[in-house]
């Protein structure tokens, strides 16, 4: 997939409404003045370069001067840039590579963890504030009812795994074996000293 100078656009457009509308950002905002944050996502065969500026953020995808950060990811780890805690874990499970000046990633996700990001603002020009707000609580309702569903699932699995289907082994049967490993590695060790003993005899 390949960037168009429409899907720049409307990111650009979306980025610019959250990030810079609000004046409460404005400090945030200041300290990305005049950096390049380019991000290559595996999902995409081209570079996508954000220029921030004091007004505004420029989505750019053939950017052909240098970054003062770029990071590699996938689609998926992008929501995750939201928090500014899970940065560092993102970085060390490899799920986001930093090349160049950290900072740069690091206040950019600081901006996006300020932004609100409502869907009901977004909606009520087009369709009144009451309607915008009815719907964005029902979309919020909906994911929560999703993210229950999904844990109940999750943890019904683990069950079914560990007891019903015996697939995968329970704590005790773990710290079991894990005992089990320590006693053989202890008499392998000894085996092998009595062996080195013997044989300097």
């Amino acid at each position: 997939m390949t960037l168009t100078p429409l899907l720049t656009a409307g990111l650009e457009t979306a980025l610019n409404h959250i990030l810079y509308r609000d004046r409460g950002l404005k400090a945030a905002r200041q300290r990305l003045n005049g950096k390049v944050l380019s991000v290559q996502l595996h999902e995409l065969s081209s570079v996508l370069t954000l220029v921030f500026s004091e007004n505004q953020v420029d989505v750019v995808g053939d950017w052909q001067g240098d970054a003062d950060c770029t990071v590699k990811t996938r689609l998926s780890v992008l929501p995750k840039l939201r928090d500014r805690q899970q940065l560092t874990g993102l970085i060390r499970r490899g799920e986001l590579e930093v090349e160049g000046d950290l900072q740069v990633v690091q206040q950019f996700s600081a901006l996006m963890d300020l932004a609100e990001l409502d869907p009901a603002e977004y909606l009520a020009p087009w369709i009144g504030d009451i309607a915008a707000q009815g719907v964005s609580q029902a979309a919020r309702r909906g994911i929560g009812l999703v993210r229950g569903n999904l844990r109940h699932k999750q943890q019904h699995l683990s069950q079914v795994l560990t007891e019903e289907w015996r697939v995968a082994p329970g704590a005790l049967e773990l710290a079991w074996f894990a005992e089990e490993v320590d006693a053989l590695t202890r008499s392998l060790d000894a085996l092998s000293d009595r062996l080195a003993r013997l044989e300097a005899k």
